[in-house]
Order: C-alpha cells, then sequence, then structure tokens
C-alpha cells in the first residue's frame, strides 16, 4: 500500500540516480528512429540555478522526455561555458584572499588555479540541473575549453581569417577600466541615474562674440573633441558648415561639419563630435575623415593626449576641474538634472568607457546574411513569430563583432607576431613559424596574441563543436541541425545570432529549425527579480518545501507564449496540492483493488462510464502531445491537470464508487481494470512535466520490468465513441450545473433538493432514466424527474441543450437574505471595477506606472469582472 502522503525529499535523489543508471538519457546514434536533438544553452561554469534556469530547464526537459517517450531518438546535449571574465573573477578574488594576484602567478600557472577551481567548485549547476530533473544524455557532456572544442575554435578563427572575415582592426569598444578588457553588450549593465547635462561654449573663430552651444553628459571628454557637427540643412548654422571652432582648455581649432547625426530639434541644435570616446561620434568621425584622439589610458585616467595639468587624473576628477574651468572662462552655459542611463559594467560595477583600442573583429554584416535569407525563408522559425521583427532589425544593423577580451582564462587567440610587428594566423605555433620562416626568410622569434576569444565565440560553435567538427563524426551526421533552441530573449542577438552565423557558414545549414523565445519569470506583482528588491525566488528553496514537480508544473503551465511568468510561493502550493491529489487518487485506486492486468484492452469495456474514460484517456494524450510539440506548454499542462483533477478524481472514481461497494461481480472487475489502466495512463501523460512523482507511482502501484522514463507514450487506438462521450458529457455537464448553483446560491452541503427537467426531448429522458441513480448521488439531490409546470417564485433555472434544469430554492434558502448578500456583493465588485477603471483612464498614471503595475490592474478588473456576471446570474436566480 502507499504511504498516507508523498515524501518529495525522500524520492527525488535516488530516483534521480536510477534513471542515470539505466542509461534511460542517452541518445543513440545507430538507432532507426528519427533524431531529436535539443542543444542545452550550456550555463557558465561558475553559475548556480536561478529561476529563468529553472524554466528554461525545465521547458527542454519536457520536450526531451516526451520526444523519447514518442519513440525518437533524442539527444539533449548538456555541457558548460567556460564564462572567461566571470571565472577569473571567481579565482581571482580566491587569491586576493590569500594576497596573491595573478600578475604573481603569470599566466601559465594563473591558468593552473582557474582548471583546479573547476575540477573542486566548478559544476554546482550540473548536481542542480540534476535536481531539477533534467535528463540530458550526461556521458556527452562538453565544455568549451575541452580540447576537441579548443580545436573548432581555432580551426573557425584561422578560416575566418584567411577568408578575411576576422581581421585586427582600431574600433571603440566597451572597455571596463577596473577589469582591463573590452567587453560585450551582453556585459553592459544599462542603469538609470540622475545625471547632469552641461551646455558648453564653444568660441567660432574670426567671429568675436558667436560661439557654438554644446550640450553633453561627460564633460571631460571635450578633450578629446575634434569636431562639432550641424544639421547640413538647420538654417542657423549652415554659414557655419566649413568654418572652426576653438576648443577651450585644448585649444585647438576644430571644424564645423554637417552631418544628420546632428538633430535641430535637440539642445541648441550643435553636437560636440569625440570619435574616440562616443560610438555614434565614431561613425561621424569616420564619415568625415576626422582625427580619433584617445584622451584616456585603461585605468580611466586622463592620459598624454590631454593637457599637462590633467594627465594621470581620474575621469570624473577631471570632469569637476573642466567643468570649474569653462565656469571661470565664462564658457559654461547652463547645468541642468538630466534623468539618463549610464553602462556599467555587469561584474566589476564600474562605469564603461567607449575606448580606441586595436582589437580582433568578426565582419558580422557578411556572415549574418544566410541566416537572415534562413529565417525570411522559414528554414529557421521564431516561436512566438513576433521575436522575428527583433532579429531581423538587429542582423539588418549588425555593427562589427568585436572577439577579443584582456584577459586570460579563455581560448587564446592564435595569432603569432614577428619582430616588425606583423601577425600570422595560424591553427598551431608550428604552422606559424613555417608562415614566418616563408614571410621572413629565415626563423624569428614569435610571440603570440595575449588576447583571449570573447566566451560568445567559443558557444557560437556549440551546435556542432559539441558533435566532434572539425571531425566528420557518425554524431555530426545524425544530430545537427538541431530541432529546437529553447532560450530567452535576452540572448538572440549574442548567442542564437552568432550560431546561426557560425553554423551556416561552417556546415551549410541553420543550426536549429525552431527557436522558442521563453518568457520572463517575474514576482508575483510582475515586477522583474532583483537581489536589491529582495524579491528574488529561489527554485531550489521551493523545490526543497514543495517538491520539485510542483516547481516545474507551476512553470510549465505558466509558460503561455508571450507572457511574462508571475511567480509565487502561493502558485508552487497549488500545484503541491495537485500532486497531492494525483498521490491520492493512487491510494484509492490500490484501495479498491484496481491493479494493472497484463494484456488488457480498454477497447474490450462495455460499461458507459469505461468507455467514455477510455476515449477521455486517448483524446487527453493527444492535447498534452499536440500542445507540447507546438511549444503551447501552459496548454499541455492545462489539459492534463483538468483530465486528472477533474475528469479522473472528482468524476470516474466518483461515480465508480457506487460500483466498487456494489455486488456486480463483472463491473467490478471491468472497473478495477479500468481505473488501473486510466491510472497508468495518467502517469505516461504526466511524466514529461512531473518526472518524480509519476516514476515513484509507476514502481509502487505494480512491479514493473521498464521503468516509466523508458515506456513508450500514449498511442490512439480509436478508443473515443462519440455517441458515448456525448451521453456522458451530458451527465457531467448536469452534475456541474447544479454544484455550481448549489455553490452559488449557499446552499446547505447536507440539504437535498428535487430537480425537474422541462423541455426534455426522448433522448435526454432516457439518459436520465439510464444514469439517475448516478445524477441524484453527485448532484446530492432529493428526485430528478421530467415536468412541464411553469417555474415557482425562487426557483434557479438552467438552461441545458434542448431542456431547462429547474431548482426549487425556496424553503432551502432565505430567499430575501440571499438577495441581500448578492446585491451586497454586486454593489462591492461595482466599486472594485470602477476604481480600477479611474487608474487605468489617468493618463498620467499610465505614463508613469510600470508596464507590469499596469497589466496587473488589468488583470484583476477581467478577475472582477467575472466575479460580477457571476453575481449578477445568481441574483436572476434568485427571482
Amino acid at each position: 500500500m502507499l504511504d498516507k502522503t508523498y515524501s518529495a525529499a525522500e524520492v527525488e535523489e535516488r530516483l534521480y540516480a536510477r534513471w542515470e543508471q539505466s542509461g534511460g538519457f542517452a541518445a543513440d546514434p545507430e538507432s532507426n528512429a528519427q533524431p531529436y536533438t535539443i542543444m542545452m544553452p550550456p550555463p557558465n561554469v561558475t553559475g548556480s540555478l536561478h529561476m529563468g534556469h529553472a524554466l528554461t530547464f525545465t521547458l527542454q526537459d519536457t520536450l526531451i522526455r516526451f520526444r523519447r517517450m514518442a519513440a525518437h531518438d533524442a539527444l539533449w546535449q548538456p555541457g558548460t561555458d567556460h564564462a572567461g571574465i566571470a571565472t577569473q573573477m571567481v579565482v581571482e578574488r580566491k587569491l586576493a584572499e590569500q594576497g596573491i594576484t595573478r600578475h604573481d602567478l603569470g599566466r601559465e600557472a594563473f591558468i593552473e588555479k582557474v582548471w583546479e577551481w573547476k575540477a573542486e567548485s566548478g559544476g554546482a549547476i550540473q548536481r542542480q540541473l540534476r535536481r531539477l530533473g533534467a535528463s540530458p544524455d550526461w556521458e556527452r557532456e562538453r565544455f568549451t575549453m575541452d580540447e576537441g572544442l579548443s580545436k573548432a575554435v581555432r580551426k573557425v578563427f584561422v578560416t575566418l581569417h584567411k577568408a578575411g572575415l576576422i581581421y585586427r582592426d582600431k574600433r571603440l569598444v566597451n572597455w571596463d577600466p577596473k577589469l582591463h578588457t573590452a567587453i560585450s553588450d551582453l556585459e553592459v549593465e544599462q542603469r538609470e541615474v540622475k545625471g547632469k547635462l552641461w551646455h558648453l561654449r564653444y568660441p567660432v573663430e574670426g567671429q568675436p562674440g558667436r560661439f557654438l552651444t554644446v550640450a553633453t553628459t561627460r564633460p571631460e571628454t571635450m578633450l578629446g573633441d575634434t569636431a562639432v557637427a550641424v544639421h547640413p540643412e538647420d538654417e542657423r548654422f549652415k554659414d557655419l558648415i566649413g568654418q572652426q571652432v576653438r576648443l577651450p582648455i585644448a585649444d585647438r581649432l576644430i571644424p564645423i561639419v554637417g552631418d544628420e547625426h546632428a538633430d535641430p530639434e535637440k539642445g541648441s541644435g550643435a553636437v560636440k563630435i569625440t570619435p574616440a570616446h562616443d560610438f555614434n561620434d565614431f561613425e561621424v568621425g569616420r564619415r568625415h575623415d576626422l582625427p580619433m584622439i584617445n584622451i584616456l589610458d585603461m585605468n580611466a585616467r586622463l592620459n598624454e593626449n590631454t593637457p599637462p595639468e590633467y594627465q594621470g587624473m581620474d575621469r570624473f576628477d577631471a570632469r569637476e576641474k573642466i567643468v570649474a574651468a569653462f565656469e571661470e572662462m565664462g564658457l559654461l552655459e547652463k547645468i541642468e538634472d538630466n534623468p539618463m542611463t549610464q553602462p556599467y559594467g555587469d561584474r566589476s560595477g564600474v562605469v564603461i568607457e567607449p575606448w580606441l583600442t586595436d582589437q580582433w573583429f568578426v565582419d558580422a554584416k557578411t556572415l549574418a546574411q544566410e541566416p537572415i535569407k534562413a529565417v525570411e525563408e522559414g528554414r529557421t522559425e521564431f516561436v512566438p513569430k513576433q521575436w522575428e521583427k527583433t532579429f531581423f532589425e538587429w542582423m539588418r544593423n549588425i555593427q562589427p563583432w568585436c572577439v577579443s577580451r584582456q584577459i586570460w582564462w579563455g581560448h587564446q587567440i592564435p595569432a603569432w607576431y614577428g619582430p616588425d610587428g606583423r601577425f600570422f594566423v595560424e591553427e598551431t605555433e608550428d604552422e606559424a613559424k613555417i608562415a614566418a620562416r616563408a614571410h621572413y626568410g629565415e626563423d624569428v622569434v614569435l610571440t603570440q596574441d595575449t588576447d583571449v576569444l570573447d566566451t560568445w565565440f567559443s558557444s557560437a560553435l556549440w551546435p556542432f563543436s559539441t558533435l566532434g567538427w572539425p571531425d566528420e563524426t557518425p554524431e555530426l551526421k545524425r544530430y545537427y541541425p538541431g530541432d529546437v533552441l529553447v532560450t530567452g530573449f535576452d540572448i538572440i542577438f549574442f548567442w542564437v545570432a552568432r550560431m546561426m552565423m557560425m553554423g551556416h557558414y561552417f556546415m551549410g545549414d541553420v543550426p536549429f529549425r525552431h527557436v522558442y523565445i521563453h518568457a520572463l519569470v517575474r514576482d508575483e506583482k510582475g515586477q522583474k527579480m532583483s537581489k536589491s528588491k529582495g524579491n528574488v525566488i529561489d527554485p531550489l528553496d521551493l523545490a526543497g518545501q514543495y517538491g520539485t514537480d510542483a516547481v516545474r508544473f507551476t512553470l510549465i503551465a505558466m509558460a503561455a507564449q508571450g507572457r511574462d511568468i508571475k511567480m509565487s510561493e502561493q502558485r508552487v502550493a497549488g500545484y503541491r496540492n495537485f500532486c497531492t491529489k494525483l498521490w491520492n487518487a493512487a491510494r484509492f485506486c490500490q484501495m479498491n483493488e484496481c491493479a494493472p492486468l497484463d494484456g488488457f484492452d480498454p477497447g474490450s469495456v462495455h460499461l458507459t462510464l469505461n468507455r467514455w474514460i477510455a476515449g477521455k484517456v486517448e483524446e487527453c494524450a493527444k492535447a498534452v502531445g499536440e500542445a507540447i510539440v507546438a511549444y503551447r506548454f501552459n496548454d499541455a499542462a492545462q489539459a492534463a491537470y483538468g483530465f486528472v483533477w477533474n475528469t479522473f478524481c472528482d468524476l470516474y472514481l466518483e461515480m465508480a464508487k457506487p460500483i466498487f461497494q456494489g455486488q456486480d461481480e463483472a463491473a467490478k472487475a471491468e472497473t478495477r481494470a479500468m481505473a488501473a489502466w486510466t491510472l497508468d495512463a495518467i502517469l505516461h501523460i504526466l511524466h514529461p512535466m512531473m518526472p518524480y512523482i509519476t516514476e515513484e507511482l509507476w514502481e509502487k502501484i505494480a512491479p514493473r520490468e521498464r521503468m516509466l522514463v523508458e515506456e513508450d507514450w500514449i498511442e490512439g487506438k480509436g478508443l473515443s465513441t462519440p455517441e458515448i462521450a456525448a451521453e456522458m458529457d451530458w451527465v457531467v455537464s448536469l452534475i456541474s450545473a447544479v454544484r455550481s448553483v448549489r455553490a452559488e446560491m449557499n446552499v446547505p452541503p447536507g440539504a437535498k433538493i428535487p430537480l425537474t427537467l422541462k423541455g426534455a426531448n426522448a433522448e435526454t429522458l432516457a439518459r436520465l432514466k439510464t444514469h439517475e441513480p448516478l445524477i441524484l448521488t453527485m448532484a446530492r439531490l432529493e428526485s430528478v424527474e421530467p415536468s412541464e409546470e411553469v417555474p415557482g417564485r425562487g426557483a434557479a433555472q438552467i438552461i441545458l441543450g434542448e431542456a431547462t434544469l429547474v431548482l426549487p430554492l425556496a424553503g432551502v434558502i432565505d430567499l430575501d437574505q440571499e438577495r441581500q448578500r448578492l446585491e451586497k456583493e454586486l454593489k462591492r465588485l461595482d466599486g472594485e471595477v470602477a476604481r480600477i477603471d479611474k487608474k487605468l483612464s489617468n493618463q498620467s498614471f499610465l505614463a508613469k506606472a510600470p508596464e507590469e503595475v499596469v497589466e496587473e490592474q488589468k488583470e484583476r478588473r477581467a478577475d472582477y469582472e467575472g466575479q460580477r456576471e457571476k453575481v449578477r446570474e445568481a441574483l436572476t436566480r434568485v427571482g
């Protein structure tokens, strides 16, 4: 007999170990089954599981478990990313505790320390993924610094360089002055700050008393100005184009250029141009062939290109001194408060500087063309489709991709420099020496580039490097391209697009057929989770408290396409109750001797009730399977939940009780077998979403040859019979309608009331006669019979098909008191709706309130409106 309660904590670790040992997660390249591939977005080796991870990995696991059950050869390729900057920072912090820096150790010794840290402490997230029930093919786990993947990285870099698609150039990058490296846009956090806007006056050369006023949020960069731009059609400044202004403090003459970057409607209409310290200005500088003067060093201190009294100053100290100097010269027009966004390094926490340096770049524009075409032609589809627009906008305006990083942990760039600075890009140092000898005519000393590659460079190769490329392997041939990538919208550009670029260039085809973009997981109020707000929800804490299945099912049930998830402990507790409901249903079946029978054929049953539930099982399995395939995860969860809770537990088992307690042994035996078969089917249907409790029940209900994880999905056998479905659905509708009225009208649970059917046809009367005992019991009725009498006062009436159900309530409840209660409730709901309407019609509220707050108000209004409609219906029934 099953224990009285399900203990997730006692079950989960034991079951996961058995799954892994069984080999049930493994793909089989030699299989004749249709392959199905999901590439796991490799979490950072430094990472720990957060709610976003829990969502994406739960959805992937649901897909992969379903496909295995549906007889696919399913590969879920796992692995972790070396996470260059993040990992280097972790190890450097540990060294700092011992009073050591990486420079004290040197590059080789430091990298050894990183590998030591990975062996000892890295990989926590893989253990956490196991707790979540994730079922990738762990035997194939890869790491982006594995030798095989490193070989692929070198091959790609060299191939692209020789094709002219990787080059070295002096361009602006996001520079982190604390970490001393370029960082990607993804590693830049835009923070809302209360800044200032300084309006500076530049004297027009040769026109005493005339100035051009420019506004800037970074006055210190004016020392690197090489032009002032005005719009070529701006009548105020047309005569100045081609003239010069004298740059204060630096005392340089710089040109006034006509460029559409200057907006006549903003500020004075004139903008300072600092090509070496602003991304927009860099492009203006290129268009007008302007000098690019870098005024900062790697620490964001002013360098030798500034006046002597500023050299070596911190950028913010220099700002104060420059503003004071402008004020002293009478050239500071005004200072305004300026709410703005400012770029910070997400790891260092310091303000990022656009900085002009020599870096390695990928010609992303050329590589983007084939992926754009693939999405246009439907060879890769985004789900939801709206994300295609985002993809196109970014890809069609893509900038060169800076792939070099000034850190030590990562794939060192395969470029070697000769004594005159000429570089040789080859896969190995020996090949570089051969190339150098051919160039110089003799052997020379070569020095490898000290930079490493952007982490996204190696992860862009993930869909094929993990399968053995550049070698020709059976896995590469079988599992590329993959079927779906499941990820968040925030890395469409940084990872999805780059995988598509590299995949198409090196494999000749896109790396996946579908890109499912899931929404954000927010807190219960719709706010983004953050440590500063104190609203972060830890998925493993929830799993420990309510069981992993409850957490998983909550995420799946709320994963509607295009809608953010509002996560709350209350919702998880609700789905823990669902687990309890399933467990109790299984116990009920055991107590009534419902055991699985070998060879039982659900198509052979005779009782209407059993034929009905057989059809409902097939309908549910079909609905859940189709929803999972279409990435409508919430629909899959709702179909399964509704069937298990309402159809099986609340209806079928309740309807089966009289049979279990009756004297008809044949009916009893058939219903026991049918209940057991239905419960087994439910375990199959729920397993991809709730693997632990379903596996535990599968094992405990009866001895089995195979674990549930190895079982096949339920195939349709034509068990659904339209006439049986229509008959039982009518019975269910009648019972549900009566129960709803009883609840709405506060009818005491013990009160049995008569029911009459007015206008019932012959088919309805026949159904009524057949199922009368069941209807009386489940709707708690005194009697049920046809009648054509006009309903008296206080009779609740419900339309069901062609018939009207009449429930006389006078004498059962106090009609006047019930009317007063309902009118009071209606008044309250009217007030709630009016209050929200007032708020939603307030333009000031709509303009200032966060989007999630506005959405929450709309959802509340819809909820109140639904309640109001029910109260109105109840009032009409009171009469």
